[in-house]
């Protein structure tokens, strides 16, 4: 079984009760995508509508991947740089593949498809790289690191996940130049 992405889907209630599920689904299962277990998507809809307002500005665009159901499955959202000094990078948020889909390699199809986008779709024809963080402890820098991206800065004890349980933020780069 293979996952099939699409850039910009049409946002509606499935697409959206899809990536909320999505986003409780893996945070519970100890996923490191900015909450913390057990969560609920209620508590998780405000994030998600932030970045459906930066989608609906052409600020952020999402990539879904979906199963043989058509089920959201995985998830990557580009976010631009607005900032004149930096438009020529793209920051990377939400990297998410459902825990019943991890171990068959569609993390990696998902980082290829990340890539390939940044590199083809339209308008991402200035776009040089691709930044993204996450969060130390987890191992997740290294399956970022096989999929071709570098470490390039670490904030120690950034990210305090309960009392006396800090990480490291680490800042990693995939430069597509």
């Amino acid at each position: 079984m293979t996952l099939t992405f699409e850039m910009d889907p049409a946002v509606g209630p499935a697409l959206r009760d899809g990536v909320l599920a999505l986003w409780a689904d893996v945070s519970d299962a100890g996923g490191a995508v900015g909450f913390v277990p057990p969560v609920t998507p209620d508590e998780i809809r405000p994030a998600l509508l932030r970045h459906l307002v930066d989608m609906a500005r052409g600020d952020t665009r999402l990539l879904v991947g979906r199963d043989e159901d058509g089920e959201v499955a995985a998830t990557a959202f580009f976010t631009f740089n607005t900032h004149p000094l930096m438009t020529h990078w793209v920051w990377l948020y939400t990297v998410m593949v459902h825990p019943r889909h991890q171990g068959r390699g569609h993390g990696r199809d998902l980082m290829a498809a990340v890539e390939r986008t940044a590199r083809t779709a339209e308008g991402f024809e200035a776009i040089e790289a691709i930044r993204l963080t996450c969060r130390g402890g987890t191992g997740v820098d290294g399956f970022y690191a096989r999929s071709g991206y570098k470490e390039v800065g670490r904030v120690p004890g950034a990210i305090r996940v309960a009392p006396g349980d800090d990480r490291d933020d680490i800042v990693m780069l995939l430069p597509l130049t």
